[in-house]
């Protein structure tokens, strides 16, 4: 075997060298199609309840084991293509070009915040899977049982209802001309079924996933540049860097609850971020490579092995593979989901300020009945070709999203005990999930209200709860030398604050003029909000001080408990 770095192997402190912390060429290149290292679980030696290795709180125990050695980035990429996907037909094209045509540059400040934002929320929920091969829903079972669940409810209020493949369908209706753009549903119920035929590719139902995104990911990508020279935009670049600076701005008759909304979505946002680090896992990064992946049971492929958690021992090198991994983790996503939503997103906003400055119109209407029209014909062919891939890929991502998280609740928390197969559990809510897709497009229903409303507030409300968890999990429950550093935890303290504080704008909106209870009325300046509404403020400020306490004690009491846990700390632990 080679190895896969171009400079000579050099001795580290302790007799270490590069081949003994990262992956050859030849196994690195395994990553691109995922990995799994199947290991005898049972025969693994139990962790001691130490502070060399994360906290059991009494349930199932880690199982110890080497961390595995570390491939480049670029072997690593896909679980944040399919995140880019999920985001592109959302805020990236959808809410931010809108709100930057009928508002301004002025704003562009937030969407990069936003962005930023859940850069670090993605890879702090990836965090655990790294360390201990578990989904992000297991640490939550850790901290309590009810947290999995509350997630898997509020995550069908999210992306239960097949909304994406909507627009996307009328957009394709509109450019091909295949069936009138009135028929757009007969697009939708054909887009599921392909959704549903791309899952049978392979027998490695993530790869086949993957694949699909990364494509979808380079066309929207290269299309947008593209269409940003040919389509006479170009020049809106040159209030970019005005609006990046101007912190704080808000158009004066502007809805506080919408923009803050656009924060959220500055991303993918709710359900769909959780599904980073099941991802995480499939893709085998760090401990996950000891977790099996799900294998399509149509294929005949034998299953392999999701098994309990897994740890590894505070060694030399254990450490040193552990910086190293999230190292190329936050590169992974920063090259792939922050880039890519910055480019894409950036641009969309230039052709939407220069052909639609002032519009009243929704972003679809916008899209088809303002901006199109003006093109050229090339021009107007190549957007239709990045607004329904960006469409498209969302449905596409919303699907795996819904599916893969809701499988992997459902499966730990009942399905393993009651003697479930996870292959045809995931395979089951697959196709129960596209036929209810398919039954909501045909019949042409239009949304309940109500989960209207709940899907629109839910995304924002329920990050609120699991940044606050996530950052607790890392730091109550993880041994030093994994836990996050901390300008992450003042990252994850401000990720939490934010969204407490959007979550009780739009609770105390959405009270008022939903239910009319004017008495759970908030403020933008908090003062003069109603009774009600001071006790949102109250409860919102409760959550922020135990997070930041519990995370902030978790902290100081674990510094100096791991000998060499300096070993592990690099670039933004």
């Amino acid at each position: 075997m080679t190895d896969d770095h171009d400079e000579p192997t050099v001795e580290t402190d302790g007799g270490l060298t590069d081949d003994d912390i990262f992956a050859t060429a030849e196994v690195g290149e395994q990553y691109r199609a995922s990995v799994y290292r199947d290991v005898d679980y049972d025969s693994l030696e139990v962790a001691p309840e130490t502070s060399d290795y994360p906290e059991t709180d009494g349930k199932w125990g880690f199982r110890e084991y080497e961390m595995p050695k570390v491939p480049k980035v670029s072997h690593i990429v896909g679980p944040s293509a399919i995140m880019l996907g999920a985001s592109l037909g959302s805020g990236e094209t959808m809410f931010w070009p809108t709100l930057i045509a009928q508002n301004g540059w002025g704003l562009y400040w937030a969407f990069w915040v936003g962005v930023i934002t859940q850069f670090f929320i993605n890879t702090e929920l990836q965090r655990w899977t790294i360390a201990t091969g578990e989904s992000i829903f297991r640490g939550y079972d850790r901290l309590h049982g009810i947290w999995p669940w509350f997630f898997l409810i509020a995550g069908f209020f999210h992306i239960g209802w097949p909304g994406w493949v909507a627009g996307s369908s009328e957009v394709f209706a509109a450019w091909t001309g295949i069936v009138p753009r009135s028929e757009w549903w007969i697009i939708g119920v054909v887009s599921m079924i392909v959704i549903w035929l791309s899952y049978q590719a392979g027998p490695i139902v993530y790869n086949a996933i993957e694949k699909a995104q990364l494509v979808l990911m380079f066309v929207a990508i290269f299309g947008a540049i593209v269409l940003m020279f040919i389509a006479g935009s170009i020049g809106q670049l040159s209030n970019v860097p005005a609006g990046a600076v101007n912190f704080g701005a808000l158009p004066p008759d502007m809805n506080i609850a919408t923009f803050l909304g656009g924060l959220a979505y500055a991303g993918a946002g709710g359900y769909t971020n959780l599904a980073q680090g099941v991802w995480a896992r499939e893709k085998g990064y760090g401990m996950g490579s000891y977790q099996g992946r799900v294998k399509n049971p149509l294929r005949g492929a034998e299953p392999e092995e999701v098994h309990g958690g897994f740890t590894f021992k505070p060694t030399e090198k254990n450490l040193k593979r552990w910086k190293q991994w999230w190292k190329v983790t936050q590169q992974e996503h920063f090259l792939t989901f922050v880039i890519g939503l910055l480019v894409v997103a950036t641009i969309a906003m230039t052709i939407s300020a220069e052909y639609a400055s002032g519009t009243d119109q929704g972003a679809i209407n916008m899209w088809l009945n303002v901006i199109i029209p003006e093109l050229g014909v090339i021009q107007q062919q190549l957007l239709y070709l990045v607004i329904f891939v960006a469409l498209f890929s969302t449905q596409y991502a919303q699907v795996e999203v819904f599916v893969r998280n809701s499988v992997d609740i459902l499966y730990e928390g009942y399905g393993r005990a009651a003697g479930w197969s996870l292959p045809q559990t995931f395979l089951g809510l697959l196709t129960g999930f596209t036929l209810w897709g398919i039954i909501i497009i045909a019949g042409q229903f239009q949304q309940p209200w109500i989960l209207l409303v709940i899907g629109a507030a839910i995304a924002g409300v329920m990050m609120w709860p699991y940044n606050a968890l996530t950052v607790i999990l890392n730091t109550t429950r993880m041994p030093e030398h994994t836990q996050p550093g901390w300008g992450r935890i003042a990252a994850m303290w401000w990720a939490t604050g934010f969204f407490g504080y959007f979550s009780v704008l739009l609770i105390g909106n959405t009270f008022v003029t939903r239910l009319g209870l004017d008495a759970f009325s908030t403020t933008i300046g908090v003062v003069g909000s109603g009774p009600g509404g001071y006790a949102l403020w109250v409860f919102a400020l409760v959550v922020q001080i135990y997070t930041m306490y519990r995370s902030a004690t978790a902290k100081v009491n674990a510094s100096g408990t791991v000998e060499g846990a300096d070993a592990a700390k690099g670039f933004l632990p």
